[in-house]
């Protein structure tokens, strides 16, 4: 489904989220890549991550789906694009959100699961920014599921391959890139030269 709002969110990826650069450089998930996509350079703006939130919440809510809570994995301990895209998205959708870290604190409560307390009760949308492999979702998932949360739905800013579809679709779970590597105009993720000339 393509709206305005998710056409708007294309043409900003596109154009302030993703550099070509004149040699591979790896990516987090491995793989090396001349095409770098930065969701949290693309939604630096307060007017573009809001609109992120309305293109993201317009194409769920068309797909029938309902949620209560969003949320996704964090990268580090400073917000991130899915962090502020969670909160963005909770404050559009009038749904809570919480964030899942990489491992627990080690103090305090020593939660991976932070924010909204989210179990069994829950409908949960979780979010990533750039999914490459679908590693980081797909642990998010896992943790999620752990507290006894369902997810109704995951949905990516940017997916560069197709390992997160096929997981999701394995999985049941309704899976949504707002673009794909496709829209990007970029090679999927494994076709390029594998790594930089060595000198």
């Amino acid at each position: 489904m393509s709206t305005a709002a998710s056409r708007q969110l294309l043409e900003i990826l596109r154009s302030k989220g993703l550099t070509e650069l004149p040699e591979p450089v790896q990516l987090a998930s491995g793989s090396y890549s001349r095409y770098f996509v930065d969701g949290k350079v693309a939604l630096g703006a307060g007017d573009d991550l809001r609109l992120a939130a309305e293109a993201i919440t317009e194409r769920v809510a068309a797909a029938g789906i309902g949620f209560d809570t969003v949320g996704g994995l964090t990268l580090a301990a400073d917000a991130l694009a899915a962090d502020a895209l969670a909160a963005a998205i909770a404050v559009v959708s009038g749904s809570s959100w919480f964030i899942v870290r990489k491992e627990a604190k080690g103090r305090g409560t020593n939660r991976l699961v932070e924010g909204t307390r989210i179990g069994d009760a829950n409908r949960v949308l979780l979010i990533d920014d750039v999914v490459t492999a679908g590693g980081s979702i797909l642990r998010a998932y896992e943790n999620v599921r752990g507290t006894g949360a369902q997810v109704a739905a995951a949905v990516t800013l940017a997916d560069r391959g197709h390992d997160a579809q096929r997981s999701f679709d394995e999985l049941g779970v309704p899976y949504f890139p707002m673009a794909t590597y496709r829209d990007m105009g970029i090679p999927a993720i494994g076709t390029e030269t594998a790594a930089p000339a060595a000198d």
